[in-house]
């Protein structure tokens, strides 16, 4: 997509086993992340580098069995990739031409990878293959050479697996196992019977012993089955272990083979001993159910990828370590898209009854509020309080949030009005009010005008009967009660006795407008009297909002028959409309733009305006083929460098969407890499490099050289040198055995480091011009002037008398006035 286009933000999701893997001696954990993979610090826990290139979504990594410093990743998008991961730098590309589900590497198998492919002509059938990489001078090559090993595999990465030494594969799907020998070139294939036992013996993972001939396999009715003996298909036999009430999502073996790791849906990493059921160990309470397992390649580390969207790094001791927590996927982010005005974190719904805040610079979560404050069930059917609706004051001292049962015609609701407490840096409950409304509360915002301070502080609520209600602060006469303050209903309003679904207040808080059905009424936030009316049916109100600054005159309405209307709250007309089937209205806090998310024929457009001018100021149509639920500005800390008009409404803030999918994306006109590697941790490495005696003494000569210069009172002049040369940087900052040739990066260096002669002052501009128009004059007289400054040296020097020779401008003025003609004078 052009720029500024939609990126993904890392999630660190879909990372299957093959997709997460550990660098010895266990510093570094590398995983994909949506369409690129991640290297991760294990003992600074910090990002160090972002491995971007793929065009879809990355299916699997694997280091390069020749050589740990590289690694390989597959994508939907039909290529592998060979990474230096330390340095970030692609080596290789190698175009297959078929979406690539998963990739496998052998350590016998050299120059060539297995990875799942679709098989032509069929539907949801797939193949595993053998990919020879084409060995070629270039960085892009064409591996079109494939081998088919096995047909009817599983797509996903747990369902295949390499035996002892790389000498079979095995690959299970529903209640069918088949292995295949490759130098016997044997398929034996296993059915298991669903009619002669009880439960679901579908498979779900495999996993093959690393020393011995041993199969184990995970099953939908939580059994691990051990297979032995399967070189023939009548003396095969299997055992079964069983602890988990519920499907084995994936397991795992130690480096040795002498343990079996297991993990599914209790959230309980299950540790087997000696294949028998009666000796194992639990890590319990690992907070969402386990989707994946990976060991390290020196045993000394495992981690877990758990449905939650998080990475947990365990012990060999079976002992929590770290963990790693990516944006949580929720079944349904009813809060919407909400901004922390403290931290400018993101908010929204995260584990079930807990607020997120996640922070979109590091992209890493800040913390979790627990909101509901119940322990939550996993189990289907089963009615549970979720949280529905947030808000903030404007300084992010108040947060208000709604919390309803999941009955339709009776829900159960509370409403939760939370302070923020600079002793303990996080938000206490100051009042619940139960059943505010009689139904379903469908929006709530806060007034705040700063120049009352918080005596302006008011709380509004729309409900599904009918109402809306204004909730303000009042204080506790208890003198025996912990607080001072607590919350009220001040005042109700209705209209017509339509149900209210949206409200919003204007700028300087002054006016409140609320949207009932095909209606927009706009109320006096003092007195709360009915000021206008404002309609446009058919349809109902979908979203409304306010302009900000100069544009605040105008109110902005979307209607659910596709149009969007802005009416001037002055004459109290339409000042204009348009037919857009508008699903996202956003207006930035710090600006005068509104964005608008249309969804259309199948695709998401993107339109921002102003609303005093009816023609949009950007249009990106086609921004993703998902439908666009949520969206949010975020304000920058500094305001970003924009050279072209077109994305001017960039520069304060920047603009971020949910997908359908829970997919994150945001426009920017920089690189991903950039815009979450801040400069700080650019010059990290650097700072942590060891002080030298040689570095003590150059930085002790250096402050002393600039002491005395500013002592003289000497102008302290930058060059070009000084600052941030592109060549420097890159000979500096590049690693070694990636550069050029000496040869041929000197003449770039020595380049950089001249001082260039563009920025000449206009004084020094006119001067070169008068000394060339003078060249031709003062060269006549160059030898008369030159005779006399050879005699006043020679007088001076035997009087014993010390000169400084004169510079070139005073020469200049001692010529100009030498010939300057003073004859006029005689005549007074």
């Amino acid at each position: 997509r052009r720029s500024p286009r939609g990126l993904r933000l890392p999630r660190g999701g879909r990372a299957a086993r093959a997709g997460v893997t550990a660098f010895p001696p266990c510093r570094y954990l590398l995983y994909a992340s949506g369409d690129f993979v991640k290297v991760h610090s294990v003992n600074t826990e910090e990002t160090l580098r972002l491995l971007c290139g793929h065009a879809d979504l990355v299916t699997g990594i694997q280091l390069n069995p020749q050589n740990h410093m590289q690694l390989y990743s597959s994508s939907l998008d039909g290529t592998i990739k060979l990474w230096d991961f330390m340095d970030g730098i692609p080596i290789k590309t190698f175009t297959v031409g078929s979406r690539l589900l998963a990739l496998y590497t052998l350590a016998g198998a050299e120059d060539s990878v297995f990875v799942v492919i679709p098989k032509k002509g069929e539907r949801d059938t797939f193949q595993l293959v053998s990919v020879k990489l084409t060995k070629g001078a270039g960085q892009d090559l064409e591996s079109k050479e494939l081998s088919v090993v096995l047909d009817g595999v599983g797509a996903s990465t747990k369902q295949t697996a390499f035996g002892r030494e790389g000498s079979y594969v095995v690959s299970v799907k529903d209640v069918n196992l088949q292995v295949y020998f490759f130098k016997r070139k044997l398929l034996n294939r296993f059915s298991l019977s669903t009619a002669k036992t009880k439960g679901d013996n579908r498979f779900s993972c495999v996993v093959c012993h690393p020393t011995e001939d041993c199969i184990a396999t995970g099953h939908a009715d939580g059994k691990i089955r051990l297979w032995r003996n399967f070189h023939s298909k009548k003396a095969y036999t299997y055992s079964a272990l069983h602890w988990h009430h519920d499907i084995v999502m994936d397991l795992a073996y130690s480096m040795e083979g002498t343990r079996l790791l297991s993990g599914g849906v209790e959230s309980v990493l299950v540790q087997w001993h000696n294949e028998s059921s009666c000796q194992k160990d639990f890590l319990p309470r690992l907070g969402s159910p386990i989707e994946c397992i990976s060991m390290s390649s020196d045993g000394a580390l495992c981690c877990t990828l758990h449905t939650d969207n998080r990475i947990t790094i365990i012990n060999s001791n079976l002992r929590f370590s770290r963990s790693i927590q990516g944006l949580i996927k929720s079944r349904d982010v009813k809060t919407g898209l909400v901004v922390d005005p403290r931290t400018k974190a993101l908010v929204l719904n995260g584990e079930p009854g807990h607020l997120q805040f996640y922070s979109l610079q590091s992209d890493q979560q800040l913390f979790s509020l627990d909101i509901v404050q119940r322990q939550y069930i996993h189990q289907a059917g089963l009615k549970q309080s979720d949280l529905v609706k947030v808000a903030f004051s404007a300084r992010g001292t108040w947060l208000a949030t709604v919390e309803e049962s999941e009955e339709v015609t009776d829900p159960e609701l509370q409403l939760k009005l939370w302070f923020y407490s600079e002793e303990t840096q996080s938000f206490a409950l100051n009042t619940r009010i139960n059943t505010p409304h009689d139904n379903h509360i469908t929006d709530m915002c806060f007034r705040d005008m700063d120049e009352l301070g918080d005596d302006s502080l008011i709380l509004v609520t729309t409900g599904r009967d009918c109402v809306f209600k204004v909730w303000v602060m009042v204080e506790d006469s208890n003198p025996e009660a912990h607080q001072s303050v607590s919350w009220s209903c001040d005042f109700v309003g209705s209209y017509h006795n339509y149900q209210a679904t949206n409200c919003c207040f204007s700028e300087d808080g002054s006016l409140l407008a609320v949207s009932f059905e095909e209606t927009v009424t706009v109320w006096d936030s003092l007195t709360w009297d009915l000021k206008c009316t404002f309609c446009h049916p058919p349809g109902n109100i979908r979203k409304i909002c306010f302009g900000r600054l100069t544009c605040s005159k105008y109110l902005i309405g979307a209607t659910d028959y596709g149009f969007l209307c802005c009416w001037n709250l002055l004459t109290c007309a339409l000042e204009w409309s348009a037919h857009l089937n508008v699903v996202v209205l956003q207006p930035d806090p710090i600006s005068e733009h509104i964005a608008a998310v249309s969804w259309l024929s199948k695709e998401s457009s993107l339109f921002v305006f102003k609303p005093s001018e009816p023609r949009p100021v950007y249009i990106q149509r086609n921004l993703c083929k998902e439908k666009i639920l949520l969206a949010a500005f975020v304000p920058r800390d500094e305001p970003e460098t924009i050279s072209s008009e077109k994305y001017l409404w960039l520069r304060k803030s920047q603009l971020f969407f949910l997908t359908d999918t829970q997919e994150l994306m945001t426009l920017s006109t920089k690189s991903l890499e950039e815009r979450l590697t801040p400069s700080s941790q650019q010059l990290a490495v650097e700072e942590s490099l060891p002080v030298t005696p040689f570095s003590v003494l150059l930085g002790k000569h250096r402050r002393q050289q600039a002491q005395e210069d500013i002592d003289l009172g000497k102008p302290v002049i930058h060059n070009k040198q000084e600052q941030a040369s592109p060549a420097v940087k890159e000979l500096l900052h590049t690693p070694a055995h990636v550069l050029p040739s000496a040869s041929f990066l000197c003449t770039i260096f020595i380049n950089s480091l001249l001082i260039s002669k563009e920025n000449k002052s206009a004084e020094e501009v006119a001067d070169e011009v008068e000394m060339e128009s003078e060249k031709a004059e003062d060269e006549s007289d160059e030898e008369d002037v030159t005779a006399m400054e050879q005699e006043d040296t020679s007088h001076m020097e035997l009087l014993g008398e010390m000169t400084c020779k004169l510079s070139k401008s005073q020469e200049k003025e001692l010529r100009k006035i030498r010939k300057m003609d003073y004859s006029w004078i005689s005549a007074f």
